[in-house]
């Protein structure tokens, strides 16, 4: 009678009394945020127009270099003018800003809450939507006088579009058995908007701030070369009659500074106020 023996051979890696190999995960995000990364572009833009103007590759008429326009800035500066203007500017800007975000929000939420709101606001709103906003200014002037009404007017409603919109979209998206879930917990009407419908409009309101603040500066680089004796479109207007490229570059750097800190003011309040959200951003 034969005897077959078998042997079980354990594996190498348990054998030798080592730890199974664990895979590696792959990260896929975009991993931790730079310190001051959105200064790296513009950083960049401007070594390569310094040192385009420094090779000579730049005709001085057309683009003249980044030392030409700053000894611009300051002359304009220590006369008197820049000052003048900017506060101006800041001015029509601000007053068109406000009135444009409490109508946005206001009628978003009239329209997001009440489906006899939408019924009356959205369909209006998405008609002045697609009509370009620039092309009311001929009618606002003859309504409201060729002043600074007419002005703050256009940029109100340049701001007010994109709140609108972004915070109704926001109010409609809201995920109904939040609702229900309000309505079980037997909710107040302040309650609910409290709770349920700030929070989740936030992100979305957010999103619409940050495009009003930058249309309210589209909007008045153009209107301010409309019938105005001051600000820094009148600058670039005055500027381009005489031929000076420098000083409308020296407008056109302020018009940019001024968007680059308002919006990251708005994405610093927006990290702030929704820390909350665990999302790639931050």
């Amino acid at each position: 009678m034969t005897t077959v023996t078998t042997t079980t051979t354990a594996p190498p890696a348990a054998a030798a009394g080592e730890l199974p190999q664990v895979r590696r995960r792959r990260r896929l995000s975009p991993g931790r945020r730079l310190p001051a990364a959105r200064l790296t572009g513009p950083l960049v833009v401007l070594a390569l127009w310094a040192g385009a103007s420094a090779a000579g590759q730049l005709d001085p008429g057309a683009i003249p270099a980044p030392w030409t326009v700053l000894r611009t800035a300051g002359h304009l500066w220590t006369d008197g003018t820049l000052p003048t203007d900017v506060l101006t500017s800041l001015e029509r800007a601000g007053y068109g800003f406000a009135i444009g975000l409490t109508a946005g929000v206001l009628l978003a939420l009239a329209a997001g809450l009440s489906r006899t709101g939408e019924a009356l606001i959205d369909g209006t709103v998405q008609l002045n939507r697609a009509i370009p906003t620039l092309g009311l200014i001929p009618l606002f002037i003859l309504w409201l006088g060729i002043g600074e009404t007419f002005k703050i007017a256009i940029i109100a409603i340049v701001v007010y579009v994109p709140i609108y919109l972004n915070t109704h979209a926001a109010l409609s998206g809201i995920d109904s058995r939040f609702v229900e879930l309000a309505e079980v917990q037997g909710l107040s009407r302040l309650a609910f908007v409290r709770q349920v419908v700030v929070p989740g409009a936030l992100p979305g309101f957010f999103v619409g701030l940050r495009l009003g603040v930058t249309g309210s500066w589209l909007g008045l680089v153009v209107l301010e070369q409309i019938n105005a004796t001051s600000g820094l479109g009148y600058l670039m207007f005055q500027a381009q009659n005489y031929g000076q490229t420098d000083v409308i570059l020296v407008g056109l750097l302020i018009y940019g500074v001024f968007g680059l800190v308002s919006d990251s003011v708005v994405r610093l309040i927006e990290r702030r106020v929704l820390s909350w959200r665990r999302t790639l951003s931050n």
